[in-house]
């Protein structure tokens, strides 16, 4: 069975039924049969019933309680963002697996190769330092992009009391003041903001053009009840990017993530069904990414046959960017939304299971953390906390038992408590 038969679990226990009822025919339209053909037939039917049982029971564990995939939600994006620390913006796929194997555990950043990792343009640093602010990142905690879920989801849970809509000017001065001890990556776009702010520029005209996504709502699907308001809070939260490419990836994945919680669809019929209704930009990379997973599970195909099959898929997606750097860019491993969203889709739909799909990015390198909260964020929603591994969870993810209690005051999740 694969992963789309058993998101019909409707449909198995009929399977069953049927192979059981057939064995039981055959026993008794051949008189001549004894009876130990009977008793194994028998026992061969009864045996596919309880396994019929048991993976019926199976399918439907697939889909979690709605508390859980909301949870799950952002849950997942931290795990996928803290499986990316080790290798953030590591380049180099071949050198990855050299260094590391698989990327089963979390890592400090650089952890094998010497502190650093070779970010292609800019040079081998740690880009998780501290900036100054406080030690280099370690282990089991998030890159840039994760923490900058865990601050929004901050804010939702301060003002949980009150539910309203997103506000810059009520968000602005606790990110600056957050900013202050930020150890994690400081990207360009966050730098420019914080400096147009301290000039005093208004705050609808404030960020960057960077086309690089920066999803930022993975937390907001306990707080905003209506696929409207979380896709405005999410543009809101964006807010130190304004360019077009890079928004409409962040409210493609919101919208997916909203319709798998309270629509029950899976990962590729959500993907599917929002990619028909935006602009043409995300249809067409939609298509390129399914057309790509139809190409790597095709055994016959060369793109199967490759070692490092994920890199060239998500690699051979997007344009190289000459940049003026040390090298070009391979923008399918990059930031930008013209690589990100489909490299993002690509691990989704291959793999559709957050473990191996988080691991299988994390090990290809790039700005993997960009993919990580839109990858982690739908699955997670998808299998809810019961899709992450106990080795991941809680005892170490440094910020679980924080992020849980922040989730606990979500509106949605009032009264609800997670033993998981």
């Amino acid at each position: 069975l694969d992963t789309r038969q058993l998101e019909e679990a409707p449909r198995l226990p009929v399977l069953f039924k049927v192979s059981q009822g057939f064995l039981l025919q055959m026993a008794r339209i051949m008189p001549a049969v004894r009876r130990t053909r009977f008793a194994i037939s028998h026992a061969c039917a009864a045996g596919l019933l309880l396994v019929g049982a048991r993976l019926s029971v199976s399918a439907a564990a697939v889909r979690p309680s709605k508390e859980s995939s909301i949870r799950g939600a952002m849950m997942g994006s931290l795990v996928a963002d803290a499986l990316c620390l080790g290798t953030h913006y590591e380049y180099d796929a071949e050198k990855i697996s050299k260094f590391y194997g698989g990327l089963d555990n979390y890592y400090a950043p650089g952890e094998k190769t010497g502190g650093q990792t070779h970010g292609v343009g800019w040079g081998a640093r740690n880009f998780h330092g501290g900036n100054g602010n406080g030690p280099a990142k370690r282990k089991g905690e998030q890159t840039d992009y994760g923490d900058y879920n865990i601050l929004v989801l901050q804010h939702l849970a301060d003002t949980a009391g009150n539910p309203q809509p997103f506000s810059l000017k009520d968000f602005v001065p606790k990110w600056q003041e957050r900013m202050k001890t930020w150890t994690a990556w400081l990207c360009t776009q966050t730098r420019q903001t914080l400096q147009q702010v301290a000039q005093g520029a208004p705050l609808d005209q404030i960020g960057g053009m960077s086309n690089a996504m920066a999803v930022r709502s993975a937390g907001m699907f306990g707080y905003y009840s209506s696929e409207e308001e979380t896709v405005k809070a999410a543009r809101t939260a964006m807010f130190t990017h304004r360019e077009t490419s890079a928004h409409q990836g962040n409210e493609f994945f919101t919208r997916v993530t909203w319709r798998i919680i309270n629509k029950g669809l899976s990962p590729r019929a959500a993907i599917e069904e929002v990619a028909k209704e935006s602009p043409r930009f995300i249809q067409d990379k939609v298509k390129q990414a399914l057309d790509k997973v139809e190409e790597a599970m095709n055994p016959e195909s060369g793109l199967a046959k490759e070692k490092f099959a994920d890199d060239r898929a998500i690699t051979s997606m997007a344009r190289l960017w000459d940049v003026g750097k040390t090298e070009p860019i391979k923008v399918g491993k990059a930031s930008p939304t013209e690589g990100t969203l489909p490299a993002s889709v690509y691990f989704i739909c291959k793999y559709n299971d957050l473990y191996k799909a988080t691991r299988a990015n994390a090990e290809v390198g790039g700005d993997n953390a960009s993919r990580s909260v839109a990858i982690g964020m739908v699955l997670g929603a998808f299998q809810g906390l019961e899709g992450i591994p106990q080795h991941l969870g809680k005892g170490s993810l440094v910020e679980w038992e924080r992020t849980m209690a922040l989730l606990d005051k979500m509106p949605l999740l009032q009264g609800e408590k997670s033993e998981l």
